[in-house]
């Protein structure tokens, strides 16, 4: 396996990024943070201008072809260099392993979810603000359409389905940090990405930028609203998979009692 690390090679070097993580300076992680938030609100959007004409059409088909373009903010992130909540989730492996403390990973957290939201939200408002999404356009209704269907889900519901985005989307970065070249990289996000944008899953960053934009766009939402029924369920949901469930079962199995 020349080209990718073994699952136990993984695991270490996600202690590695851990440490790492949680050692930068504030200002350069808020910095990534920010740039990471601006990669998944584009691949956000571009998952609705490719879905605005098809909606009448075929919803299957609708899907698959938003799906196709959606993982090009991972990938942005992963390639180009940002720090990404969801990804940052499975950092715990570094705390599971005593390598870093609990507040460090905390902060990490903190930072990150707020840079996120930052660059997130200032991509729907640079969208709204720039006229891109007209009045009764398709692609406004579509917007209109995402978030509604977001905000219809129940607390549970949402929190259910952030558990499973994040199941997918932090095992496609675990996957991604096992690949040795760009190739291999692309592949690896490119996939699982798009299963968990075609299962209706919940990801927290991509939400910030799917909820604020509907909301410049008039939707009858508030942002106590988006908090409370979405964004806090769902942040919830994709902590409890990628940042506890898949991190502990590897530190489990690769780095626990390891001599």
């Amino acid at each position: 396996m020349e080209n990718m690390f073994s699952p136990a090679q993984i695991s270490e070097q996600m202690v590695k990024i851990g440490i790492k993580k949680t050692s930068n300076k504030e200002h350069k992680t808020l910095l990534l943070a920010i740039m990471a938030g601006i990669f998944i609100a584009l691949g956000s959007h571009a998952y609705i201008v490719v879905m605005q004409t098809m909606k009448h059409i075929d919803i299957g088909l609708m899907k698959f072809f938003g799906a196709l373009v959606f993982p090009v903010g991972l990938m942005l992130v992963l390639i180009a260099g940002g720090e990404l909540f969801t990804g940052n989730n499975l950092i715990t492996i570094a705390y599971f392993d005593k390598k870093i403390s609990f507040s460090s990973l905390l902060k990490n957290w903190t930072i990150v979810y707020i840079g996120n939201f930052i660059g997130a939200v200032f991509i729907a408002g640079l969208l709204y603000l720039a006229h891109v999404y007209k009045v009764d356009a398709t692609d406004t209704h579509m917007a209109l359409y995402v978030a509604t269907k977001k905000m219809s889900s129940t607390f549970m519901q949402a929190l259910i389905k952030g558990f499973l985005c994040n199941l997918v989307v932090s095992l496609s970065v675990w996957m991604a940090i096992g690949a040795k070249d760009i190739a291999g990289k692309v592949f690896i996000i490119w996939f699982p990405i798009m299963m968990f944008i075609l299962s209706g899953y919940e990801h927290s960053v991509a939400n910030m930028f799917f909820l604020f934009l509907a909301k410049f766009l008039g939707g009858n939402i508030s942002i106590m609203d988006i908090f409370k029924t979405n964004l806090i369920p769902v942040t919830i949901g994709n902590i409890l998979s990628g940042g506890v469930f898949v991190p502990f079962v590897y530190y489990v199995i690769y780095l626990k009692n390891k001599k």
